[in-house]
């Protein structure tokens, strides 16, 4: 199974309605998936999320479609950084572990 961890570091406290919006549309989104397992985390500025997908292929299927796929494209609106990482895995990993794997993920900064 496939995890993917990611991280949002938005530019400003005001870019969290934009975030909100979008998030709510994903999660939309998200339920109409296969996805095994969500969580989400965040406060102020700095934001969390983790999938757990049976395949890469579904995982791969949402993040390039629908609501996420448009919210990629307004990312650079909102975000400082990005940081994401995709793992093999068959649960997902605590929130400490998370975030200690997010340091050796992609990184985009704006």
């Amino acid at each position: 199974m496939k995890a993917t961890i990611t991280s949002i570091e938005l530019k400003g406290p005001l870019k969290f309605f934009a975030l909100s919006s979008n998030a709510l549309k994903i999660i939309r989104q998200l339920k109409t998936t296969d996805c095994k397992q969500f969580k989400k985390r965040g406060i102020w500025t700095k934001h969390y999320t983790m999938t757990l997908w049976e395949n890469e292929a579904d995982l791969k299927t949402f993040a390039h479609s629908g609501a996420h796929l448009e919210a990629m494209k307004l990312s650079k609106e909102m975000a400082k950084e990005i940081r994401s990482i995709t793992i093999d895995t068959d649960t997902l990993p605590n929130w400490k572990e998370a975030k200690q794997l997010l340091e050796k993920g992609k990184v985009i900064r704006y």
